[in-house]
């Protein structure tokens, strides 16, 4: 049966019956990819102009199509706009409401291009300015660790705050708080470094690729490609159309994002625990129970380190998608889009939320500096003691670890040992040393670059300033 006119999709000349509606619903992606209108329409006003220029297009014709596609766009803008299922997606959903607006010369617009390199500009243009907005934000963050860095540096009575550090989740070593702060800077200067690269290296214009072997009309592709803010066109047609890796390095960067993220979600749970006692969260940032009403839940933290797992999800779906498909373009790489706009999303958010509550957060440091005391964390410090005596430091890890077996056993920390039991596990120990096992001593020690003396937590916040200026 043939189809009736107003029944006829833009490319429906080949077909004689219409799209099943289980089709249509299966096939339309305008549900999601009506986010990328906005990219659209500048990718079609760049287009045209660039028709114009060339003289494919009468300047008439230009002013035509320009000013319907800018009234096609305050409408979206407004919410006015109408996005139909049965016209598939956000690129025929304007190229048929121009044609609604202007007539048949809105036909002219596709000149000279396909939906394939339009939908992988609107996606690159799309994703690019996602990953400088991830950069920006992630650079918020990452001055805020410093500001809280610098502000806990001498905030106990003047004194910076104490932290136990942790291996195994087991107490390590005493560590300034100011130096965790500086740890996760350091690991979102380098998340930041990773959205910028990515947006350079995807700074590149599909548009004038075409269906996938480019065109034989007089196009200018470096035209459009400056007019819409690229560095330069693609250079291969069929990866111009066909290929998704900037996509795909976009998606690594928010799941290693949200990697550290989620540990920073994690320690964040814990510290806050009645158990642990290090952070109180604010009530801004927390919620309560339904049933319980003492309780106060990091549900900030608690579902960032959730949101993660859909992150990492989300690349490795579109790696699946991408893996086996020839180029140039197929169908599933329909399946490019919800991912990136969820991972967008949720960075987004989780950024903005970690830059509101950690500068409200408080840190108990009294609590913090008993429990740097416990686990005999000091016990390094005796056993360097002994190695800088010129005892061989896997000796001195033995007779270190004796004492350590003694204290715990009698329920003593390795200070309120006697001088005669010091002496009996060394004769280079004794009970003054024993006294000097301070976690203020050992934290002050720890002076090699990037350690956590204040000294160099000073330096290296500092640096980090100064990297932070405009």
């Amino acid at each position: 049966m043939i189809q009736p006119e107003q029944d006829k999709k833009l490319w429906g000349g080949r077909f004689a019956e219409s799209t099943a509606p289980l089709v249509e619903q299966f096939n339309a992606s305008v549900g999601f990819d009506q986010r990328l209108a906005e990219q659209d329409i500048r990718g079609s006003l760049a287009h045209v102009d660039m028709l114009g220029s060339v003289g494919i297009l009468s300047g008439e014709e230009v002013a035509q199509i320009q000013d319907g596609l800018n009234l096609i766009l305050a409408d979206i803008r407004a919410g006015d706009f109408e996005w139909r299922l049965d016209r598939e997606d956000v690129h025929m959903n304007v190229e048929a409401a121009l044609r609604d607006r202007i007539g048949p010369v809105a036909g002219k617009l596709h000149t000279a291009r396909s939906r394939n390199d339009q939908v992988a500009v609107d996606f690159r243009l799309f994703t690019k300015e996602a990953a400088l907005t991830l950069a920006d934000l992630t650079r918020e963050l990452r001055r805020v660790m410093v500001e809280e860095a610098e502000r806990h540096l001498s905030s106990a009575g003047g004194r910076p705050v104490i932290l136990p550090g942790y291996t195994h989740l087991q107490v390590a070593q005493p560590i300034l708080l100011s130096h965790w702060f500086m740890a996760y800077a350091a690991m979102l200067e380098r998340d930041e470094g990773r959205f910028a690269d990515a947006a350079t290296r995807m700074d590149e214009s599909p548009l004038g690729s075409s269906a996938l072997a480019g065109t034989p009309w007089p196009i200018d592709r470096h035209r459009t490609a400056a007019a819409l803010g690229f560095a330069r066109p693609t250079v291969n047609s069929l990866d111009g159309v066909g290929s998704r890796d900037f996509a795909l390095e976009f998606l690594s960067a928010c799941a290693v994002l949200m990697a550290h993220l989620s540990r920073l979600s994690e320690e964040t749970v814990l510290y806050s625990t009645f158990e642990f006692g290090f952070l109180t969260l604010p009530d801004s940032h927390t919620t309560g129970s339904s049933i319980m009403p003492q309780k106060k839940n990091p549900d900030v933290s608690e579902l960032a380190r959730g949101k993660a797992g859909r992150v990492f999800g989300n690349l490795m779906g579109l790696l699946t998608v991408v893996k086996g498909t020839p180029l140039a373009y197929n169908k599933d790489l329909q399946e490019d889009k919800e991912g990136v706009f969820d991972s967008f999303d949720t960075c987004k958010v989780v950024l903005r939320l970690y830059a509101e509550m950690l500068p409200k957060s408080v840190w108990n440091h009294e609590v913090t500096l008993r429990a740097a005391g416990r686990g005999y964390s000091t016990a390094t410090d005796l056993a360097d003691h002994l190695a800088r005596s010129g005892v061989p430091f896997r000796e001195a890890h033995e007779v270190v670890g004796g004492l350590v077996g003694l204290a715990s056993r009698s329920g003593r920390q390795l200070w309120d040992l006697s001088d005669a039991e010091m002496r009996e596990a060394h004769p280079l120990l004794s009970a003054e040393v024993a006294a000097a096992l301070t976690v203020e001593a050992s934290v002050a020690g720890r002076k090699s670059y990037g350690g956590t003396a204040p000294v160099r937590v000073r330096e290296a916040i500092d640096a980090a300033k100064a990297a932070l200026e405009p």
